[in-house]
């Protein structure tokens, strides 16, 4: 059973193939804005896939019942990836105060750099987070 507090200097990998349902078009129907631009692997996905990338790398050093939350994102996409192409997204944690995570991101394409910054995440117990939520209601 895990201790629920992740080790600092934890590294995780992934890779995904670009596909049209994570192009700029097909963002959401709800931005209009969206339809008419490039089919390039869409910055909001990217950032999806950051955030899946430390779920990923968490996951086995978790407490029964404890998720993680993002919190706050600063990254760059500093390069277009076309349909069709590798993207990869390595993360390192690089601090742990408490429940508060900060991990390094550098993600990648076929043909070099396309981004890169820093996520935090947020340790939570999933039944009280959720008790929380729907008092909100």
């Amino acid at each position: 059973m895990s201790s629920g507090t992740p080790p600092l200097g934890l590294k995780h990998k992934q890779s995904i193939t670009v596909t049209p349902d994570l192009t700029v078009p097909s963002v959401s129907k709800r931005f209009a804005g969206f339809q008419d631009m490039p089919p390039v692997f869409a910055t909001a996905f990217m950032v999806g896939f950051v955030e899946d990338t430390c779920v990923a790398a968490l996951k086995p050093h978790l407490a029964p019942g404890q998720r993680s939350v993002g919190t706050h994102v600063n990254v760059s996409h500093s390069a277009a990836t076309p349909i069709g192409m590798t993207a990869s997204c390595e993360v390192e944690l690089v601090e742990v105060d408490g429940r508060k995570l900060k991990f390094k991101v550098h993600c990648t394409d076929e043909k070099g750099s396309i981004g890169e910054g820093f996520h935090e995440r947020v340790l939570i117990d999933l039944e009280r987070f959720l008790a929380r939520l729907d008092g909100k209601k």
